[in-house]
């Protein structure tokens, strides 16, 4: 019956490039996210859900721990519709954190661990939780903010607390001694985690949740720069993690082992990693931070199969200098988001571990994934694949947007689907903006072929990508302005062969104001996450604009551009 669908829908021509065993329309479970994880731990009790450096906790224990949190939330005050932050690594506790707080109907709301104190008080605040649960060691950027903010509970919990014996003893000098000092100048409202699960009941959460209520706030953001809350129901992420299962055509549920070093803060680390491993039973082997050797050492002592993430990770595998001396072999599939694969990464990755490895495209707004290249079927380099299951998507004119291209013509990439977000948190207009008819607009545009692989031409949006995060330039600029000795700042993207695009700074200076790059970009270390810093700064006597007094990025990203080309 599925290829006889393939055969008919003419109005989506990718279907007959999917894989046999994947369908054109899926059937999704009408459940919340929360009991996805209890079904799971119904069909594999004691299979190894969560690996932390040796250390494995069961899917039946994660269940138990999951309802713990939960009921500790509830113990609190949190009620169906509050905020949860979750400001956590990939450690046991994220994934307990997480699937504890949707069960409980509240909303989570994954924060970046390594924001700074500003941009971690505009999503507090914007997102109006008040309750974050954070790493003890990102107390000192924590305790500043909490005053300002709505926050009335802090949980705090420590990296080692679920480390095996003797890791957790072993644990690195300087973080026990931090870790330390934060429990002597915890005061009130701080909790600790593992105290709070502890003493919690482990039986189901009663709270009624429902597959359209809101699961979570992804924050992204847009043309204007300014982070929005993507709202993504219980349903939207449900049905992402299915399209996923159905499209990893190469899986066994209860015996996949998936190596977890994209963040879950991210939803496509969320979705590729967490939810759809919990969906089909997978090994999680988490590791809080890339780091190449150690994501090598744990390929080949743990052998997982399957591996999302970025294309940077792959590259720094590829270009290790000792990859000859790992054991690569367990890798069977590894899926490339948040940036364009590149052919020479691909070919070495593939050369050095044997392992298929595909590009997809998607977006916060999308639970992520919209599209793929078939994990074992015709892919195309360069491409972002094909429209996932359930999913239609089109290119739209740019200067007419109701009137939809054909194959080959460049516009708006538009896309429909039960993946899509129900609007931004508290901003209706730019809700209306995105969503149109039914279809949101991505901001990215692109082209399709003949054959229903899709392309992404260029950005409509200034947002700048680096090592696989998105930058918006608006959040460098106003720090660039905050500096004494700056009169007018504007930061743009160079591309680079590999690591997406690297940020650049064009400085006028105040009259009479001497200052060094270095000067620079050591003001905005202290501000700004690392992957946010300007990597060159040039000063200039005025920047191109307007007439009416607009700075024209197009034309410094043009002047780039000329430059790479003569090189």
């Amino acid at each position: 019956m599925a290829a006889v669908m393939k055969e008919r829908d003419t109005s989506r021509p990718w279907i007959r490039f999917y894989e046999p065993s994947v369908p054109p329309n899926l059937s999704y479970p009408d459940i919340p996210l929360g009991t996805v994880l209890s079904e799971t731990a119904a069909k594999f009790p004691d299979h190894t859900a969560l690996h932390f450096y040796g250390r494995k906790i069961t899917y039946s224990e994660l269940d138990r721990l999951a309802n713990r949190f939960g009921h500790a939330l509830t113990e609190l005050g949190v009620i169906k519709g509050d905020r949860v932050a979750l400001m956590l690594p990939n450690i046991p506790q994220m994934v307990i954190a997480y699937y504890g707080t949707v069960r409980t109907g509240a909303i989570a709301v994954p924060t970046n661990p390594l924001y700074h104190e500003h941009e971690l008080e505009v999503q507090l605040k914007d997102s109006g939780a008040e309750t974050l649960v954070a790493v003890d060691l990102f107390y000192p950027v924590i305790a500043p903010v909490l005053p300002r903010t709505g926050v009335k509970h802090l949980i705090l919990c420590g990296i080692r607390d679920f480390l095996p014996f003797p890791k957790n003893l072993l644990y690195p000098i300087k973080a026990r001694l931090e870790h330390q000092w934060v429990t002597v100048k915890r005061v009130p409202p701080v909790h600790d985690f593992l105290g709070l699960v502890r003493k919690a009941p482990e039986g189901p959460v009663s709270a009624p949740v429902l597959p359209d209520d809101i699961a979570l706030l992804q924050y992204t953001g847009g043309t204007t720069g300014v982070p929005k809350g993507a709202i993504l129901t219980h349903r939207n992420l449900v049905v992402n993690a299915a399209q996923s299962r159905a499209w990893l055509t190469l899986r066994t549920e209860g015996a996949e082992k998936i190596l977890s070093v994209i963040p879950f803060f991210h939803v496509y680390g969320m979705t590729t990693a967490m939810n759809l491993g919990i969906l089909i039973g997978a090994e999680l082997i988490l590791l809080p931070k890339f780091h190449t050797k150690d994501v090598l050492q744990t390929i080949q002592q743990y052998r997982p199969g399957i591996f999302p993430g970025i294309q940077a990770m792959y590259l720094a595998i590829g270009n290790h200098p000792d990859i000859g001396k790992y054991d690569l072999s367990s890798l069977k599939v590894a899926i490339s988001g948040a940036g364009p694969l590149m052919r020479e990464v691909q070919d070495r990755f593939e050369q050095v571990t044997k392992a298929r490895i595909v590009e997809g495209y998607g977006l916060s707004e999308a639970s992520p994934v919209t599209h793929a290249n078939p994990i074992f079927g015709r892919r195309k380099i360069g491409s972002i694949g094909l429209p996932w299951p359930d999913l239609d998507a089109r290119i739209m004119d740019i200067a007419d947007p109701d009137r939809a291209l054909p194959p080959g013509e460049v516009g708006e990439l538009v896309v429909k689907g039960p993946q899509v977000m129900k609007g931004y948190w508290n901003k209706p207009g730019e809700t209306a903006q995105t969503l149109r008819g039914g279809w949101l607009h991505t901001g990215d545009i692109a082209r399709m072929d003949d054959e229903g692989y899709f392309y992404i031409v260029d950005r409509i949006k200034d947002m700048i990508k680096t090592v696989g995060e998105n930058v918006y330039p608006r959040e460098v600029e106003e720090v660039l302005y905050a500096h004494p000795k700056v009169k007018e700042a504007v930061v743009v993207g160079i591309p680079q062969d590999f690591l997406g695009e690297e940020i650049k700074a064009y400085i006028v200076l105040k009259e009479g104001m001497i200052a060094t790059a270095e000067e620079i970009m050591a003001f905005c270390r202290v501000q700004l996450s690392k992957f946010k810093v300007p990597k060159q700064v040039e000063f200039r006597k005025e920047l191109p604009k307007t007439l009416v007094g607009k700075v024209l990025r197009r034309v410094l990203k043009a002047e780039e551009l000329k430059k790479l080309e003569k090189a």
